[in-house]
C-alpha cells in the first residue's frame, strides 16, 4: 500500500498553503510540510512520505542537495521525488534529474499537471 502523504518543501510559506490547499481540494491525499532541506530530510527518513514535492531554491540545503542526501540513503532512496522552480531552462531540468529527481516542473504550477503527476506516483 503506497502512503499517500505528500511532504511538501518550500521556503516560503505562502506557497506551502497555496500547494497545500490545491493537493487537498483536488485530491484525496494527505499533505505535510517542510520549510527547509534539513527538516524535509529529516521527516523523509523518519515518516516516508508517499512523495515529496520540493522547491529548488532554498537557503542553507537547496532541493538539488535534498534530492542527492535522500538518494544516498537506503531508507529514502525509492522516494519518488518532484523539484518545482522558477528557474528555467533545460540546464536547470537537467541538474535536477541529475540529483535524482523523477520530474522537474517551473512555477507557477499548472493545477492539472500536478494532479497529473501526483496521480502518477500516489494512484
Amino acid at each position: 500500500m503506497t502512503n499517500k502523504t505528500v511532504l511538501l518543501v518550500d521556503d516560503s510559506s505562502t506557497t506551502r498553503v497555496r500547494h497545500r490547499i490545491l493537493i487537498t481540494q483536488k485530491t484525496s491525499y494527505t499533505v505535510d510540510t517542510a520549510s527547509n532541506g534539513q527538516e524535509a530530510v529529516r521527516k523523509a527518513v523518519n515518516e516516508s512520505p508517499g512523495l515529496i514535492l520540493m522547491d529548488v531554491m532554498m537557503p542553507g540545503m537547496s532541493g538539488l542537495e535534498v534530492c542527492e542526501a535522500l538518494r544516498k540513503d537506503e531508507r529514502t532512496k525509492r522516494i519518488p521525488v518532484v523539484l518545482l522552480t522558477f528557474k528555467t531552462g533545460e540546464e536547470f531540468a537537467k541538474a535536477g534529474f541529475e540529483s535524482g529527481c523523477n520530474e522537474y516542473m517551473e512555477k507557477p504550477v499548472d493545477e492539472g499537471e500536478l494532479v497529473r503527476v501526483l496521480t502518477k506516483y500516489l494512484g
